[in-house]
Protein backbone atom coordinates (compact mmCIF):
# COMPACT_ATOMS: atom_id res chain seq x y z
CA UNK A 1 0.00 0.00 0.00
CA UNK A 2 2.73 2.28 1.32
CA UNK A 3 4.66 1.55 -2.08
CA UNK A 4 1.11 1.92 -4.42
CA UNK A 5 0.76 5.94 -2.50
CA UNK A 6 4.35 6.60 -3.60
CA UNK A 7 3.91 5.76 -7.27
CA UNK A 8 0.34 7.72 -7.46
CA UNK A 9 2.16 10.80 -5.95
CA UNK A 10 4.99 10.26 -8.07
CA UNK A 11 2.65 9.88 -10.98
CA UNK A 12 0.36 13.37 -9.90
CA UNK A 13 3.72 15.34 -9.95
CA UNK A 14 4.61 14.33 -13.86
CA UNK A 15 0.89 15.37 -14.82
CA UNK A 16 1.53 18.43 -12.51
CA UNK A 17 3.20 21.29 -14.67
CA UNK A 18 6.36 22.11 -12.86
CA UNK A 19 6.66 25.17 -10.78
CA UNK A 20 8.16 28.32 -12.74
CA UNK A 21 7.19 26.72 -16.40
CA UNK A 22 5.94 28.05 -19.15
CA UNK A 23 2.58 26.29 -19.37
CA UNK A 24 2.32 27.23 -15.35
CA UNK A 25 2.98 30.28 -16.01
CA UNK A 26 0.10 30.35 -19.01
CA UNK A 27 -2.52 29.19 -16.72
CA UNK A 28 -1.66 31.31 -13.86
CA UNK A 29 -1.63 34.51 -16.13
CA UNK A 30 -3.72 33.55 -18.97
CA UNK A 31 -6.01 36.76 -19.10
CA UNK A 32 -2.84 39.05 -19.39
CA UNK A 33 -1.55 37.35 -22.71
CA UNK A 34 -5.55 37.57 -23.52
CA UNK A 35 -5.36 41.38 -23.64
CA UNK A 36 -1.49 41.08 -25.10
CA UNK A 37 -3.20 39.10 -28.40
CA UNK A 38 -4.73 41.47 -30.37
CA UNK A 39 -0.99 43.48 -30.01
CA UNK A 40 0.50 40.56 -30.83
CA UNK A 41 -1.86 39.68 -34.04
CA UNK A 42 -1.53 43.36 -35.07
CA UNK A 43 2.82 42.93 -35.10
CA UNK A 44 2.05 39.86 -36.50
CA UNK A 45 0.03 41.05 -39.75
CA UNK A 46 0.99 44.21 -40.06
CA UNK A 47 5.08 44.06 -39.89
CA UNK A 48 6.45 40.43 -39.87
CA UNK A 49 4.14 39.05 -42.90
CA UNK A 50 5.10 42.09 -45.07
CA UNK A 51 8.68 41.72 -44.40
CA UNK A 52 8.21 38.63 -47.39
CA UNK A 53 8.07 41.33 -49.59
CA UNK A 54 11.79 42.31 -49.60
CA UNK A 55 11.97 39.34 -51.63
CA UNK A 56 11.56 41.62 -54.71
CA UNK A 57 14.81 43.28 -54.42
CA UNK A 58 16.33 39.98 -55.18
CA UNK A 59 13.79 39.45 -57.78
CA UNK A 60 12.84 41.01 -61.22
CA UNK A 61 9.39 42.05 -60.77
CA UNK A 62 6.81 41.75 -63.37
CA UNK A 63 2.65 41.76 -62.42
CA UNK A 64 1.64 39.99 -64.61
CA UNK A 65 4.10 37.05 -63.48
CA UNK A 66 3.51 37.05 -60.00
CA UNK A 67 5.62 37.45 -57.17
CA UNK A 68 6.81 33.86 -57.15
CA UNK A 69 7.36 33.64 -61.13
CA UNK A 70 9.24 36.51 -61.11
CA UNK A 71 12.72 35.87 -62.86
CA UNK A 72 15.45 35.79 -59.42
CA UNK A 73 18.43 38.15 -59.79
CA UNK A 74 20.03 38.13 -56.84
CA UNK A 75 22.20 41.36 -55.97
CA UNK A 76 21.61 42.82 -59.28
CA UNK A 77 19.22 45.80 -58.24
CA UNK A 78 21.79 46.92 -55.82
CA UNK A 79 24.62 47.14 -58.07
CA UNK A 80 22.46 49.27 -60.09
CA UNK A 81 21.71 51.22 -57.26
CA UNK A 82 25.47 51.58 -56.21
CA UNK A 83 26.54 51.97 -59.66
CA UNK A 84 24.02 54.52 -60.11
CA UNK A 85 25.60 58.62 -60.44
CA UNK A 86 21.96 59.58 -58.23
CA UNK A 87 23.70 57.67 -55.64
CA UNK A 88 26.64 60.01 -54.40
CA UNK A 89 23.82 63.07 -54.64
CA UNK A 90 21.30 60.98 -52.68
CA UNK A 91 23.39 60.07 -49.94
CA UNK A 92 24.66 63.33 -49.01
CA UNK A 93 21.27 65.04 -49.28
CA UNK A 94 20.10 62.42 -46.79
CA UNK A 95 22.66 62.45 -44.44
CA UNK A 96 22.86 66.31 -44.45
CA UNK A 97 19.35 66.60 -43.22
CA UNK A 98 19.93 63.95 -40.62
CA UNK A 99 22.80 65.61 -39.49
CA UNK A 100 21.03 68.93 -38.94
CA UNK A 101 18.35 67.19 -37.24
CA UNK A 102 20.77 65.28 -34.94
CA UNK A 103 22.27 69.05 -34.05
CA UNK A 104 19.48 71.26 -34.06
CA UNK A 105 16.51 69.66 -33.94
CA UNK A 106 17.16 66.84 -31.23
CA UNK A 107 18.28 68.99 -28.59
CA UNK A 108 15.11 71.48 -28.98
CA UNK A 109 12.86 69.09 -27.11
CA UNK A 110 15.40 68.75 -24.02
CA UNK A 111 15.82 72.55 -23.68
CA UNK A 112 12.31 72.64 -24.02
CA UNK A 113 11.56 70.38 -21.47
CA UNK A 114 14.23 71.59 -19.19
CA UNK A 115 12.67 75.55 -19.88
CA UNK A 116 9.07 74.03 -18.67
CA UNK A 117 10.70 72.33 -15.97
CA UNK A 118 11.74 75.73 -14.30
CA UNK A 119 7.73 76.76 -14.51
CA UNK A 120 6.92 76.75 -11.20
CA UNK A 121 3.18 78.38 -12.22
CA UNK A 122 0.81 75.54 -12.65
CA UNK A 123 -1.51 77.49 -15.44
CA UNK A 124 1.21 79.08 -16.74
CA UNK A 125 3.33 75.86 -17.85
CA UNK A 126 0.11 73.97 -18.84
CA UNK A 127 -1.25 76.99 -20.95
CA UNK A 128 2.78 77.21 -22.41
CA UNK A 129 2.73 73.03 -23.30
CA UNK A 130 -1.00 73.28 -24.76
CA UNK A 131 0.77 75.50 -27.35
CA UNK A 132 3.49 74.06 -28.07
CA UNK A 133 1.74 70.53 -28.38
CA UNK A 134 -0.73 71.75 -31.18
CA UNK A 135 1.27 72.12 -34.19
CA UNK A 136 2.19 68.40 -33.87
CA UNK A 137 -1.65 67.52 -34.88
CA UNK A 138 -1.19 69.97 -37.31
CA UNK A 139 -1.05 67.45 -41.28
CA UNK A 140 2.31 68.11 -42.96
CA UNK A 141 0.14 69.27 -45.94
CA UNK A 142 -1.47 72.22 -43.61
CA UNK A 143 2.37 73.05 -42.59
CA UNK A 144 3.52 73.45 -45.80
CA UNK A 145 0.80 75.29 -47.18
CA UNK A 146 2.02 77.79 -43.85
CA UNK A 147 5.35 77.56 -45.28
CA UNK A 148 4.08 78.99 -48.75
CA UNK A 149 2.04 81.75 -47.70
CA UNK A 150 4.42 83.03 -45.36
CA UNK A 151 7.70 82.86 -47.36
CA UNK A 152 6.46 83.22 -50.96
CA UNK A 153 8.00 86.71 -52.64
CA UNK A 154 4.09 87.59 -53.70
CA UNK A 155 2.57 88.79 -50.97
CA UNK A 156 4.11 86.59 -47.83
CA UNK A 157 4.50 88.17 -44.98
CA UNK A 158 8.33 87.58 -44.34
CA UNK A 159 9.35 88.70 -47.55
CA UNK A 160 7.01 92.07 -47.28
CA UNK A 161 9.19 92.73 -43.87
CA UNK A 162 12.41 91.86 -45.45
CA UNK A 163 11.45 94.46 -48.24
CA UNK A 164 10.18 97.37 -45.99
CA UNK A 165 13.66 97.61 -43.60
CA UNK A 166 16.43 96.49 -46.22
CA UNK A 167 14.43 96.58 -49.83
CA UNK A 168 14.93 93.07 -50.92
CA UNK A 169 13.20 89.74 -50.93
CA UNK A 170 14.40 86.33 -50.81
CA UNK A 171 13.06 83.54 -52.80
CA UNK A 172 13.17 80.90 -49.80
CA UNK A 173 10.80 78.22 -51.40
CA UNK A 174 13.43 78.06 -54.61
CA UNK A 175 16.67 78.80 -53.29
CA UNK A 176 18.49 76.02 -52.83
CA UNK A 177 20.42 76.92 -49.60
CA UNK A 178 17.23 77.99 -47.77
CA UNK A 179 15.89 74.09 -48.05
CA UNK A 180 17.70 72.48 -45.37
CA UNK A 181 16.87 75.37 -42.95
CA UNK A 182 13.40 75.24 -43.84
CA UNK A 183 13.23 71.76 -43.71
CA UNK A 184 14.49 71.91 -39.79
CA UNK A 185 12.98 74.65 -39.13
CA UNK A 186 8.67 73.04 -40.06
CA UNK A 187 10.36 70.17 -37.84
CA UNK A 188 11.22 71.99 -34.87
CA UNK A 189 7.91 74.01 -35.28
CA UNK A 190 5.89 70.95 -35.66
CA UNK A 191 7.47 68.39 -33.09
CA UNK A 192 9.43 70.29 -30.37
CA UNK A 193 6.47 70.14 -28.39
CA UNK A 194 5.43 66.71 -28.74
CA UNK A 195 8.90 65.44 -28.20
CA UNK A 196 9.36 67.45 -24.56
CA UNK A 197 6.61 64.63 -23.27
CA UNK A 198 9.03 61.88 -22.85
CA UNK A 199 11.25 64.30 -21.21
CA UNK A 200 8.65 65.98 -18.77
CA UNK A 201 7.89 62.09 -17.48
CA UNK A 202 11.47 61.54 -16.87
CA UNK A 203 11.84 65.15 -15.10
CA UNK A 204 8.85 63.75 -12.90
CA UNK A 205 10.62 60.86 -11.81
CA UNK A 206 13.87 63.32 -9.87
CA UNK A 207 14.00 62.95 -6.74
CA UNK A 208 13.21 66.45 -5.45
CA UNK A 209 15.59 65.63 -2.27
CA UNK A 210 18.68 66.21 -4.01
CA UNK A 211 17.14 69.36 -5.39
CA UNK A 212 16.96 70.35 -1.31
CA UNK A 213 20.17 69.19 -0.52
CA UNK A 214 21.78 71.15 -3.24
CA UNK A 215 20.04 73.87 -2.20
CA UNK A 216 21.46 73.37 1.29
CA UNK A 217 24.90 73.22 0.01
CA UNK A 218 24.44 76.49 -1.92
CA UNK A 219 24.21 75.53 -5.43
CA UNK A 220 22.49 77.36 -8.03
CA UNK A 221 19.78 77.11 -10.50
CA UNK A 222 22.61 76.03 -13.08
CA UNK A 223 24.57 73.95 -10.63
CA UNK A 224 21.15 71.71 -9.91
CA UNK A 225 20.78 71.16 -13.78
CA UNK A 226 23.95 70.36 -14.73
CA UNK A 227 24.81 67.92 -11.73
CA UNK A 228 21.06 66.58 -11.16
CA UNK A 229 18.71 67.19 -13.61
CA UNK A 230 20.61 66.46 -16.45
CA UNK A 231 22.32 62.83 -14.93
CA UNK A 232 18.91 61.91 -14.21
CA UNK A 233 17.47 62.31 -17.63
CA UNK A 234 21.04 60.75 -19.51
CA UNK A 235 19.30 57.26 -20.30
CA UNK A 236 16.50 58.99 -21.55
CA UNK A 237 18.42 60.95 -23.72
CA UNK A 238 20.67 58.08 -24.83
CA UNK A 239 17.66 55.86 -25.79
CA UNK A 240 15.94 58.39 -28.02
CA UNK A 241 19.33 59.14 -29.34
CA UNK A 242 19.88 55.39 -30.36
CA UNK A 243 16.65 55.02 -31.82
CA UNK A 244 16.88 58.11 -33.77
CA UNK A 245 20.19 56.52 -35.57
CA UNK A 246 18.22 54.06 -37.07
CA UNK A 247 16.51 56.54 -38.84
CA UNK A 248 19.46 58.52 -40.16
CA UNK A 249 18.33 57.65 -43.72
CA UNK A 250 14.77 57.74 -42.87
CA UNK A 251 14.32 61.95 -43.52
CA UNK A 252 10.46 61.44 -44.09
CA UNK A 253 8.86 61.19 -47.62
CA UNK A 254 5.64 63.55 -47.19
CA UNK A 255 7.41 66.70 -45.94
CA UNK A 256 10.66 66.73 -48.27
CA UNK A 257 7.82 66.19 -51.79
CA UNK A 258 5.40 69.05 -50.48
CA UNK A 259 8.65 71.59 -50.29
CA UNK A 260 10.82 70.01 -53.13
CA UNK A 261 10.23 71.73 -56.56
CA UNK A 262 12.51 71.81 -59.57
CA UNK A 263 14.15 74.99 -58.75
CA UNK A 264 15.39 72.92 -55.45
CA UNK A 265 15.19 69.32 -56.42
CA UNK A 266 19.16 69.26 -56.23
CA UNK A 267 19.19 69.40 -52.58
CA UNK A 268 15.41 68.12 -52.25
CA UNK A 269 16.45 64.80 -53.71
CA UNK A 270 16.75 61.84 -50.60
CA UNK A 271 16.23 58.47 -50.65
CA UNK A 272 12.68 58.63 -49.60
CA UNK A 273 11.42 60.33 -52.68
CA UNK A 274 13.88 58.42 -54.80
CA UNK A 275 11.79 55.26 -53.96
CA UNK A 276 8.49 56.56 -54.81
CA UNK A 277 10.26 58.14 -58.25
CA UNK A 278 11.31 54.99 -59.35
CA UNK A 279 8.40 52.62 -57.70
CA UNK A 280 5.30 54.47 -58.04
CA UNK A 281 5.81 56.68 -61.26
CA UNK A 282 8.36 54.43 -63.27
CA UNK A 283 6.92 50.73 -61.83
CA UNK A 284 10.60 49.91 -60.79
CA UNK A 285 9.10 47.94 -57.67
CA UNK A 286 12.32 45.37 -57.48
CA UNK A 287 14.66 48.38 -57.69
CA UNK A 288 13.03 50.57 -55.27
CA UNK A 289 12.46 47.58 -52.66
CA UNK A 290 16.25 46.99 -53.20
CA UNK A 291 16.98 50.75 -52.12
CA UNK A 292 14.50 50.43 -49.21
CA UNK A 293 16.18 47.18 -48.27
CA UNK A 294 19.72 49.27 -47.75
CA UNK A 295 17.86 52.17 -45.43
CA UNK A 296 16.66 49.20 -43.33
CA UNK A 297 20.26 47.19 -43.08
CA UNK A 298 22.04 50.73 -42.81
CA UNK A 299 19.63 51.39 -39.86
CA UNK A 300 19.52 48.35 -38.17
CA UNK A 301 23.68 48.70 -38.03
CA UNK A 302 23.60 51.92 -36.62
CA UNK A 303 20.99 51.31 -33.78
CA UNK A 304 23.07 47.86 -33.10
CA UNK A 305 26.40 49.53 -33.20
CA UNK A 306 25.13 52.81 -30.85
CA UNK A 307 23.54 50.31 -28.14
CA UNK A 308 26.48 48.66 -28.36
CA UNK A 309 29.11 51.98 -27.48
CA UNK A 310 26.48 52.94 -25.16
CA UNK A 311 26.75 50.12 -22.87
CA UNK A 312 30.90 50.02 -23.43
CA UNK A 313 30.25 53.52 -22.14
CA UNK A 314 28.24 52.59 -18.50
CA UNK A 315 24.74 53.26 -20.32
CA UNK A 316 21.79 51.31 -20.09
CA UNK A 317 20.79 51.40 -24.08
CA UNK A 318 17.77 49.88 -25.54
CA UNK A 319 18.03 46.11 -24.51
Amino acid sequence: MEHTGVHKKAKALTKAPAEGSVLRRLQRDKWLYVLLLPGLLYFLIFKYVPMWGVLLAFKNYQPFLGFWESEWVGFEHFRQFFANPDFGRLMRNTLLLSLYNLVFFFPAPIVLALLLNEVRVSLYKRAIQTLVYVPHFMSLVIVASITYVFLTTEGGIVNLLLEKFTGQKIDFLSNPEWFRPMIILQTIWKECGWGTIIFLAALAGVDAEQYEAAIVDGASRWRQLWHITLPSIQSTIVILLILRLGDVLDNGFEQIYLMSNALNRDVADVFDTYVYMMGITQGAFSYSTAVGLFKSVIGVTLVLSSNYLAKRFGQSGIY
